[in-house]
């Protein structure tokens, strides 16, 4: 087990995207490991602003800062939007590391995503193989934005010394996830198209793509152990996955939450529309090497717990 480098105890630690989905379950285990956190809201400290980052920092001086916050949506949102999103996610996190650099901000973690990795990376995905190819097209533009923080983040800690670490997350999936279909996440959206048709009576529900391709899932309570025991004991410049190291195709995924959602229709995927990239499975090995971290949420068990959240949030 790799030992505590910067014990949270009494530090002051400021979580952008505190209030997101990720976010609402990273600030409770701050918290419950001693740290006082500071998670404005999106409405209150705008990070496209080029200034507020320093402001907040100038303000409030805190001993951390884990950054969370994306512009982020599935693959028709990618599609859609892929300026906005390139443009967001890169002038966040470009201002936010400056400013902890100016801020003397002891630590920084920046979350990146498994839509960095190359569009027909070798499978598991490891930490070595990200600048081996262009990112899969459909998110390119989000995933190129994220791994341009990493970039930044080692040249600035060559340079000016700055303790910055960049995690790599993959599918996240759980309960208090959005559930907006244009925008959402496959278990989410799966979940509800799923628990609708049944609740409606029909007898088939259209999904995007062959359902050929792989994911991985990783439960969000693990991700969220991850990102704080990552914070707490990791202290390198390479990249660490976080992930399950267990890949699923969406065809066997739909049939997992069809099963767990009692819906008895028909599954009619349209090829019509992209699969994205065709395979993701993630090597998980530096997570548990580097600082004691691997997944403990089945996708079997995370899936119950997410269907039932959905099916309380939709009143079905």
């Amino acid at each position: 087990m790799a030992d505590v480098a910067f014990p949270l105890v009494g530090k002051r630690i400021w979580v952008t995207g505190g209030n997101g989905f990720l976010g609402r379950f990273v600030v409770p285990e701050l918290r419950a490991r001693g740290a006082e956190v500071l998670a404005p809201r999106s409405t209150e400290l705008d990070l496209l602003i080029p200034d507020a980052a320093s402001t907040f920092i100038r303000e409030n001086r805190p001993d951390g800062v884990i950054h969370l916050a994306a512009r982020v949506g599935g693959i028709g949102a990618n599609r859609a939007r892929p300026a906005s999103f390139f443009y967001a996610n890169m002038a966040m996190g470009l201002h936010l590391i400056e400013a902890c650099r100016k801020g003397g901000v002891p630590k920084v973690l920046v979350l990146g995503t498994v839509c960095s990795y190359p569009g027909f990376c070798p499978v598991p995905f490891k930490e070595d193989e990200l600048w081996n190819g262009y990112p899969e097209e459909s998110n390119a533009p989000y995933g190129v934005a994220k791994k341009a923080l990493l970039v930044q983040l080692q040249s600035y800690r060559q340079e000016y010394g700055m303790r910055g670490i960049f995690l790599i997350g993959v599918n996240l999936y759980g309960p208090g996830d959005h559930l907006d279909l244009e925008t959402n996440h496959v278990i989410p959206a799966l979940i509800r198209k799923f628990l609708e048709a049944k609740a409606a009576g029909r007898d088939h529900v259209e999904l995007w793509g062959t359902g050929k391709a792989s994911r991985e899932f990783l439960f969000v309570q693990d991700a969220a152990r991850g990102i704080v025991d990552g914070f707490e004991k990791y202290e390198g410049a390479d990249p660490v996955n976080l992930g399950t190291g267990e890949e699923i195709t969406i065809l066997d995924l739909a049939m997992k939450i069809r099963a767990v959602t009692g819906f008895e229709g028909e599954l009619r995927f349209n090829p019509a529309y992209p699969d994205g990239q065709p395979r993701r499975k993630l090597d998980t090995t530096r997570a548990l090497e580097r600082f004691g971290w691997q997944a403990r949420v089945g996708l079997d068990d995370g899936l119950r717990s997410t269907t039932e959240w959905v099916r309380g949030a939709l009143g079905l």
